[in-house]
């Protein structure tokens, strides 16, 4: 009876209590990589989301879920925000957005992915870029390039987090920047989505329920951030950038060859 009440009520039709419940879970883990880290949460739930969701779903469901999750993680560090940096990523995010939704859809998806694994690599391992003089410029193309590719991919964060680690901020600022950037780009995505017709109502329940256990992720990675040495944490950010730019060319690749 109470599983029929949470299915009818909170759930989109087709998808079990499990599936939900794991969803949920996930949620939880990927808000507290975030919220140590910087990034990363957002990849690893999308693939997650992708194993349980309909396709057509996944980007927009994804998009409402890491708003909140976002939102969440930049309050809890709203003190750290380094505004003059997000308001560059925003002008840059909006023509993103725009551009994103309207050709998104004719871009060869396999061969993207393995364009931004090897970015991504290259910022983490490569030469450092000098971006400290020009910060303006580089966080208004950053945030161009990962809005117009979360609008096919769902998660940009590697190419805003891969160019705002040079700018030399200190972990707490670059985390909550992240999160305020990653939240625009979010957000612009649910509007374009939105006016391209997808309904959300839906899935406002499950989004609901994401959203929370992503704020209780949030909270305890924000925690762990705190107390996690300035050597410790830019070791986890390489590592958790690595494995995200690894998986992307992966996929990537595998998609190629199987076509």
């Amino acid at each position: 009876m109470l599983s029929d009440l949470f299915t009818g009520s909170l759930l989109p039709p087709g998808l079990s209590v499990l599936a939900a419940a794991s969803l949920i879970a996930v949620s939880f883990v990927t808000s507290v990589v975030s919220s140590a880290f910087g990034l990363g949460g957002g990849m690893m739930l999308i693939a997650a989301m992708a194993q349980v969701l309909p396709a057509a779903a996944i980007v927009p469901v994804h998009g409402a879920v890491q708003t909140g999750s976002n939102a969440g993680r930049a309050l809890v560090l709203l003190r750290h925000v380094d505004w003059p940096v997000t308001l560059w990523f925003l002008a840059g995010a909006l023509v993103g957005a725009l551009v994103g939704g309207s050709l998104a859809i004719r871009l060869p998806a396999e061969a993207l992915r393995i364009g931004i694994g090897l970015f991504v690599l290259w910022f983490v391992w490569g030469p450092t870029p000098r971006f400290q003089a020009m910060r303006k410029r580089a966080m208004t193309a950053a945030g161009l390039v990962a809005t117009f590719l979360s609008m096919i991919f769902g998660a940009g964060g590697p190419i805003g987090g891969a160019v705002l680690s040079t700018l030399g901020l200190a972990r707490q600022t670059f985390v909550a920047t992240q999160a305020v950037t990653a939240l625009m780009s979010h957000v612009l995505k649910l509007i374009v989505f939105g006016l391209l017709g997808f309904a959300f109502a839906p899935w406002l329940g499950l989004v609901a329920l994401m959203i929370l256990s992503g704020f209780l992720g949030t909270l305890a990675g924000a925690r762990l951030l705190g107390r996690m040495p300035e050597e410790t944490f830019r070791a986890g950010f390489r590592v958790v950038m690595t494995a995200l730019a690894l998986a992307l060319i992966l996929r990537g690749a595998s998609s190629l060859l199987a076509s």
